[in-house]
């Protein structure tokens, strides 16, 4: 339409071919997806304090019979600590939204929650989920988990210390597995990035100092 109001006498084929033969990329048609919570991609800020930005990711591993089973991993990036890591043979949004409800009933809950690009994180219900609590979901760029690294390496830690450690003959013997790991993991293990603290103790140390800041104003 814009070429014909300026004179140029050409159909759609002629354009098309044109287009091609240009290389040119621009996107025929908008992404289907409009969520109302996502983010535009930006440089991520680092977390201020506990629940500031959790990442959330999918693992995959398999039972002694050989039968799949996935794992739904959260980190929270302030103190490193695992809100929560759920084992089952698949997973879709609701299963997203009812893991993530579970723990804002718990009185956790994010500001911001980074994830990459599936389809159980890109689903209507955990958008309108994040849209009535206040939750912003900030994706990735497709093909770079660089951008989600903290999550990449917890989940490197609990594949080589849990999963590859471990012989699952049931999800509830997983489930029970990967918990008890996970509790040890954000009780008693020293992160380097925290000064050698545990994700759990980090997190007491800087709430015990902001309390301790509120009193010394009054």
């Amino acid at each position: 339409m814009l070429l014909r109001r300026e004179g140029w006498q050409a159909n759609k084929k002629l354009i098309y071919r044109l287009y091609t033969e240009e290389s040119l990329t621009m996107r025929r048609k908008r992404p289907r997806r409009r969520l109302r919570s996502a983010l535009h991609r930006r440089t991520v800020a680092l977390a201020k304090m506990p629940d500031h930005r959790w990442s959330m990711d999918f693992m995959a591993d398999q039972l002694a019979g050989g039968d799949k089973i996935r794992l739904l991993t959260i980190v929270d990036h302030f103190s490193r600590e695992s809100p929560s890591i759920l084992v089952g043979r698949r997973f879709s949004g609701e299963d997203v939204v009812r893991a993530l409800e579970r723990l804002r009933r718990c009185g956790r809950k994010p500001k911001t929650i980074t994830t990459d690009n599936g389809s159980e994180f890109a689903s209507k219900l955990l958008d309108q989920w994040a849209y009535v609590h206040g939750v912003e979901l900030d994706f990735i760029e497709p093909g770079k988990p660089v951008q989600n690294a903290i999550i990449e390496s917890f989940n490197g830690r609990l594949r080589a210390e849990c999963l590859n450690a471990s012989w699952f003959e049931t999800i509830d013997q997983a489930q029970r597995t990967v918990e008890a790991w996970r509790l040890d993991y954000n009780s008693r293990r020293p992160h380097g990035s925290l000064g050698q603290l545990s994700p759990r103790e980090y997190r007491q140390r800087w709430t015990s100092q902001q309390g301790a800041a509120i009193k010394a104003r009054f």
